[in-house]
């Protein structure tokens, strides 16, 4: 009996724990925003959107060629195409993240970053961190015939 009130005491103080780590609504630090960024493989979610981003981008190039091939220099889709992939190559990511997070401690608390955190550690949000790259590239094909004709 003793060991079940020892194991129930530990149970509800690590509930109180988790509750008042959510609920925590001091502002997130630098570094909470940073262990956020590392469980949301942000990084690598980012080469991915980018990449994806790049696919459109071609595809939107080789369209516009063909429907205007007689106004545009034979070489503009190679060109467009290498000045794409250029700029996406030299992208200073790191920079790119590191000017992003005082944007997220604008935003989020403490407790929401923590929160977060223990979504995206859990089976649907690591399921949302697998499929949100094919997600997003098969959302731009949806959307590339209405950007296209804009």
């Amino acid at each position: 009996m003793r060991r079940f009130f020892l194991v129930a005491i530990l149970c509800f103080s690590f509930t109180l724990a988790a509750f008042a780590q959510q609920n925590d609504d001091t502002p997130a630090s630098r570094e909470d925003i940073q262990i956020y960024f590392e469980t949301m493989n942000s990084r690598d979610s980012m080469n991915k959107m980018m990449d994806a981003m790049l696919k459109s981008i071609h595809q939107m190039a080789h369209d516009q060629y063909l429907k205007n091939k007689d106004k545009l220099p034979e070489d503009f889709e190679q060109r467009m195409t290498k000045q794409m992939d250029d700029m996406m190559k030299n992208m200073p990511l790191d920079e790119m993240m590191q000017a992003m997070i005082p944007v997220y401690q604008k935003h989020l608390t403490k407790g929401d970053v923590y929160a977060l955190i223990a979504f995206y550690n859990s089976p649907t949000g690591q399921k949302m961190l697998r499929d949100l790259p094919a997600i997003l590239s098969e959302s731009m094909d949806a959307m590339m015939p209405t950007m296209t004709r804009y």
